[in-house]
């Protein structure tokens, strides 16, 4: 794969979310890495934005941004396209390049992102 970012990584939590879900949605591993490739490469290296991608508002944390994507594809999930409701919370380090995957979910098991979740990570820098 090509090198977008200096880093990519996952917290555990994210590792946990991504196994439960990949029982039922097969290939949702190598739709990630697509996400990768294109969304995210979109967003913050051509700086196109597809209206997929915001910032989490009011969660007070400078560094790193947190974003939440909208727009995931997810193949296993046939013609729903990008609008497939899986939500991925990350946070991008723009100083370090890098970007860590905190959460992953489907919007049929829950409404919004873990904020608990986010705020325990990232608090530090706050």
């Amino acid at each position: 794969m090509e090198e977008i970012f200096r880093e990519i990584s996952r917290l555990p939590e994210f590792e946990k979310d991504l196994k439960k879900l990949s029982k039922r949605l097969k290939p949702l591993e190598d739709d990630l890495e697509i996400f990768i490739k294109t969304e995210l490469k979109l967003y913050h290296r051509l700086d196109i934005d597809n209206k997929g991608i915001f910032q989490i508002p009011s969660l007070q944390i400078e560094e790193p941004q947190v974003y939440k994507a909208k727009k995931f594809a997810c193949r296993a999930l046939k013609g729903k396209g990008a609008q497939s409701g899986i939500r991925m919370i990350y946070a991008y380090f723009k100083d370090a390049d890098k970007i860590e995957f905190v959460e992953i979910y489907f919007k049929g098991d829950k409404e919004n992102e873990d904020r608990e979740r986010i705020l325990r990570r990232y608090k530090k820098w706050i």
